[in-house]
C-alpha cells in the first residue's frame, strides 16, 4: 500500500491529533506542510468529488484568510474552477488536516470518521 498523504499545519491541534492517531495505528504517511505546499488543483478536485460537491467542506472557514476575503457569501456564486484555483494558491484556506489515500480522503479530524474510513 502506498503511504498516505496528509497536509497539516504545525500549530493545528487537529493536525497533531490526526498524525498521532495515524502513528498509533502504525500507518505510513507523508506529512506535507499545507502553508508551504497547498494541495494541488487535482487533489482538491478529487476531494470535492469525495464530498459530493460540497465545496464549503474544503475550506478552513474559521481561518483569518477566509474571513478577510469575505468568502462566506461569495462561494455560492463562484465557479468551482475559480474556487479550486484559489484553494490551490493558498493553503491557509484549506481545511486541515487534509488526507488523501488511494481509496478516498478526509478533511478535518473526527476520530469516529477516521475509524470508519480506515476500519
Amino acid at each position: 500500500m502506498k503511504a498516505l498523504k496528509i497536509f497539516t499545519y504545525a500549530n493545528c491541534g487537529s493536525c497533531r491529533k490526526a498524525t498521532k492517531w495515524l502513528r498509533e495505528r502504525s500507518l505510513d504517511f507523508v506529512e506535507i506542510p499545507i502553508r508551504e505546499q497547498a494541495p494541488s488543483r487535482e487533489e482538491l478536485a478529487r476531494m470535492l468529488e469525495i464530498y459530493g460537491g460540497q465545496i464549503k467542506r474544503l475550506f478552513n472557514t474559521s481561518g483569518a484568510d477566509y474571513r478577510s476575503l469575505g468568502l462566506g457569501p461569495k462561494l455560492a456564486t463562484m465557479p468551482d474552477e475559480e474556487i479550486l484555483a484559489l484553494l490551490a494558491s493558498n493553503g491557509n484556506l484549506v481545511k486541515r488536516p487534509f488526507l488523501l489515500t488511494e481509496k478516498g480522503g478526509l478533511v478535518g479530524f473526527k476520530e469516529e470518521e477516521w475509524e470508519s474510513f480506515f476500519g
